[in-house]
């Protein structure tokens, strides 16, 4: 058995000049009555496109105060299409994405032993995104400041409505409902992108070198817009027995959830070597990690793991598909760390050996690690990338013009960001170790501890 519709009206009103208001009948829904407008044969009149009606949902049990709304529209010849419904029921079936604002009177409170603002709270849990205007009578202006309150947009009094003010105040209330959602949709993205920032800058690492006199400097740029970290991860510890860990990696793509793993991976490697696992057994149980947390097999990581000696003479190095880093011994020129029998990286092989090579320092060096973000930028207008040997060129002139630390950073950074010609796309991991003999003691408490990540 079909339902029957609810007793509603629907006139479209235009400019001053509305439609005869469609009738009611107990038998029925009323009629739809067409604009008053030239009849469907008639040509389109020519000029600038009229602006899309405004859909106007009058809820009212009243047919004295329905009726009178289409005769008392007046929008600068902007079209309002009427719907009424008498009650909440009514005006739920009728509420549709194309509403743009409901006209309520607030007597339905009381004609329907309503408790205070009661049907106007209904309406607004009901259209949360629509503009609401209410009908109060003059003597209950306080009633209607209280709606406003609620979280109507205006109110009218009911005995004075005129077409100018009654079109008036739909137009501000449309307008102001969608100024404030723009404006919480502004202040929730805001406080989203504020907490973004506080969870990942709470996720950057903070180095365990206590005791060490080695010197720690970093500096970190994600590749995505408006970002604090990349799908590259960096971590320097210092173990009890006073070895020196330090590694770098890199998750293939640039998205948060690369971001996430690189976390992840970062935090397992830290785990992992605070619990005495190094070379070969600790890559093998890193590729473990990221092949069960990855999203799909294609995804992978590449890492440069370096363990320090205690007096800081040598270093263990392995690579899993990472670029080598960069050494300067005393005395001698900026040189790669070559390393011809690296392993793969981290998950594209299942069963894949990672062996370690002895790499000799001597007494005073730095040694920069890096992520491929830092060599891929391109050289001038042409398709030459910049490289290792590239960046080994770099390197070496400005520690020739006596920069160290924290400003050899800086000046790397803007001169491979110069020679590509603008912000380069990849994530950017650098990470630089200093040994000083003769003035590793004269550091006081920020012996062994630097910037970090800041200072971009």
């Amino acid at each position: 058995m079909p339902v029957p519709a609810p007793r509603q009206g629907e006139t479209l009103a235009a400019g001053g000049a509305p439609a005869a208001p469609s009738p009611r009948s107990a038998e029925g829904p009323p009629a739809v009555s067409g604009s008053a407008s030239a009849p469907a044969s008639a040509p389109p009149a020519s000029g600038p496109a009229q602006a899309p009606p405004l859909t106007l949902l009058v809820i009212e049990d009243d047919p004295s105060v329905a009726f009178s709304v289409p005769d008392k529209l007046d929008t600068g010849g902007r079209r309002v299409r009427l719907r009424t419904a008498r009650n909440l029921t009514e005006a739920e079936r009728l509420l549709t994405d194309d509403v743009d604002c409901i006209l309520l009177d607030l007597a339905l409170d009381i004609r329907q032993a309503g408790e205070e603002l009661d049907t106007l709270r209904q309406v607004l849990r009901l259209a949360p995104g629509h503009a609401v205007l209410v009908l109060t009578a003059e003597a209950d202006a306080e009633r209607g400041a209280e709606a406003v309150r609620v979280g109507a947009q205006d109110y009218l009094f009911r005995d004075e409505l005129d077409g100018r003010a009654l079109g008036r105040a739909i137009r501000y209330a449309v307008e102001r409902k969608r100024a404030d959602a723009a404006q919480r949709q502004l202040t929730e993205s805001r406080l989203r992108g504020q907490e973004n920032r506080r969870l990942e800058r709470g996720l950057l690492p903070k180095p365990l070198l206590e005791g060490s006199e080695l010197r720690f400097a970093a500096r970190y740029r994600p590749g995505r817009s408006r970002a604090l970290l990349g799908g590259d991860f960096y971590d320097t510890v210092r173990t009890p027995d006073g070895t020196v860990h330090a590694m770098i990696g890199d998750v293939c793509g640039h998205g948060p959830d690369e971001a996430a793993l690189g976390v992840l991976l970062r935090i397992a490697w830290r785990s992992l070597t605070l619990a005495g696992l190094c070379g070969d057994e600790l890559l093998g149980t890193l590729q473990k990690v990221l092949e069960n947390e990855r999203a799909s097999d294609e995804i992978f990581a590449t890492l440069c793991t370096l363990d320090i000696a205690p007096d800081g003479r040598r270093a263990g190095l392995c690579l899993a598909g990472h670029p080598a880093p960069l050494v300067v011994r005393e005395g001698r020129r900026v040189k790669l760390l070559h390393y011809d029998d690296g392993g793969p990286a981290l998950g594209v092989l299942p069963r894949a050996r990672w062996p370690r090579r002895q790499v000799e320092l001597g007494g005073i060096w730095s040694l920069m690690m890096y992520t491929d973000g830092l060599i891929e930028g391109r050289v001038g207008q042409g398709r030459q990338r910049l490289g290792q040997e590239g960046i080994v060129e770099v390197i070496g002139g400005l520690r020739d013009r006596g920069l160290g630390g924290e400003e050899l950073l800086d000046a790397a950074m803007a001169e491979v960001r110069e020679l590509n010609g603008g912000e380069l796309t990849d994530d950017v991991a650098v990470l630089l170790l200093d040994r000083d003999r003769g003035r590793g003691r004269d550091h006081g408490p920020d012996r062994g501890r630097g910037r970090g990540p800041g200072g971009r």
